[in-house]
């Protein structure tokens, strides 16, 4: 019986929370927290991934990613370097400073922070809410 061809690769502007992280001595290191990158230069910097429980999830450069199939990334690290890596932090907020001869519209279209969904407009946030409820 012939041996079953490998996945094929993908871009990482497919990967997910929850993918299987996998380190080059064939450990199961943890799993994708979060994905770092600028979608629309296609700038791909790394990932967050959650160990063990109760853990900070470490920061994994770009550098260091080997494959990335359906599910599943693998590291060029193995579980020792691994853990040797340094704790992911998130990026800050930028911030925007609105001039005080804003009007109440351009004051209610700045940014707000919306936690674990980056940043959205306030009106866009609030026609989404009511798009999604289907009130009008």
């Amino acid at each position: 019986m012939p041996e079953p061809e490998p996945p094929d690769p993908v871009s990482w502007f497919l990967i997910e929370p929850g993918w299987r992280v996998e380190g080059s001595d064939g450990t199961e290191l943890g799993r994708i927290e979060a994905v770092t990158g600028d979608q629309d230069r296609d700038i791909f910097d790394g990932v967050a991934v959650a160990g063990r429980a109760f853990r900070h999830p470490r920061y994994v450069a770009s550098e260091a990613v080997g494959a990335i199939v359906e599910g599943k990334v693998s590291l060029t690290l193995d579980a020792a370097a691994f853990e040797q890596l340094p704790e992911y932090r998130e990026p800050p907020e930028a911030a925007q400073i609105i001039p005080e001869s804003a009007s109440a519209f351009q004051r209610a279209a700045t940014y707000i922070e919306n936690p674990g969904r980056g940043r959205f407009p306030l009106l866009e946030r609030i026609s989404r809410w009511f798009g999604k409820t289907g009130k009008r």
